[in-house]
């Protein structure tokens, strides 16, 4: 799933797009419930990264010792 392995910068641009695109479809409450949910899927994207780099710093410690 490329979503997973995109990165936030990637997710940004993605986001930025899909505004621009959907700003014509939706209603304007539509287009508030869009935009919420696409802040928790950036969020909950960052904190995934930020899980991955916590492993990858605990991985390296352990290694390390």
């Amino acid at each position: 799933m490329s979503t997973c392995l995109s990165s936030v910068s990637d997710r940004d641009s993605q986001t930025n797009w899909v505004s621009k695109l959907t700003k014509s479809y939706y209603q304007d409450d539509q287009q508030a419930k869009l935009m919420h949910l696409q802040a928790e899927v950036d969020s909950l994207l960052q904190q995934l990264e930020n899980l991955k780099h916590q492993r990858l710093a605990n991985a390296n410690q352990g290694t390390s010792k």
